[in-house]
């Protein structure tokens, strides 16, 4: 099976831009399960499959990392029914409800978006991280701005505070990674390398570069294995 997307997937994206409505995405429907959710299922199960030997904890039923195509506007001003890309997110093991660090890609019409970190944690997540980065700060930073992982994901995705949070000292020597509220980052490339067939090998390369920035933050987000009582 084909493991890259045709033409007719980028026209269908592009075109449902253009055409956000139930009208025309119902008698196209077809089209869209023919075009885009099964190359993009054996996409992610390609990439997956190279993820057993980088982020294991991340392997999990292409079903399963695949978003749906359908919006959720119960509690949005934007009715639109269609997301107007097609996107993937490989969550931790362990913290599939609550989300943590992940990797993930979507296909639009216009771009190929590869991103690997934390998006809008949940409070308690972002105050863990907060708390472990002040002893950890050093590896974060090596990891977060090296040049290796700058180079393959150029665009930083955190969102920063203007004051240190409540409780974190201004004048640690993290407070510039502490103030974030979200950590990441991201590379953008044009569409059409998503009709190539070397698509999967190039989003799992980048994926195994920022693979030890996911580690590290979700290392204080896991559930603590408890001590045995008695040193048994």
């Amino acid at each position: 099976m084909a493991t890259h997307f045709k033409p007719a997937a980028l026209k269908f994206l592009r075109d449902l831009k253009r055409n956000n409505d139930r009208d025309w995405f119902q008698p196209r429907k077809e089209i869209f399960e023919r075009e885009l959710k099964t190359p993009m299922l054996a996409l992610i199960s390609e990439i997956t499959h190279a993820m057993e030997d980088f982020a294991p904890d991340h392997v999990r039923p292409p079903q399963k990392i695949l978003f749906r195509i359908y919006r959720d506007t119960r509690f949005s001003n934007d009715k639109r029914p269609y997301k107007e890309h097609i996107g993937a997110w490989w969550v931790r093991t362990g913290l599939e409800k609550t989300s943590g660090a992940g990797f993930y890609f979507h296909l639009s019409g216009k771009e190929l978006l590869i991103a690997a970190g934390c998006y809008m944690p949940q409070p308690e997540q972002l105050l863990a991280v907060r708390r472990y980065l002040l002893d950890h700060h050093a590896e974060m930073r090596k990891l977060y701005t090296g040049k290796p992982l700058v180079k393959l994901f150029p665009h930083d995705e955190a969102t920063s505070l203007t004051r240190p949070p409540k409780g974190f000292p201004a004048d640690h020597p993290a407070i510039d990674l502490i103030r974030n509220k979200q950590w990441g980052r991201s590379v953008t490339l044009p569409a059409d390398t998503a009709l190539t067939p070397a698509v999967g090998k190039e989003i799992a390369k980048r994926f195994k570069a920022i693979a030890p920035l996911v580690t590290l933050i979700n290392t204080p987000l896991l559930p603590q294995k408890r001590k045995p009582l008695f040193g048994l």
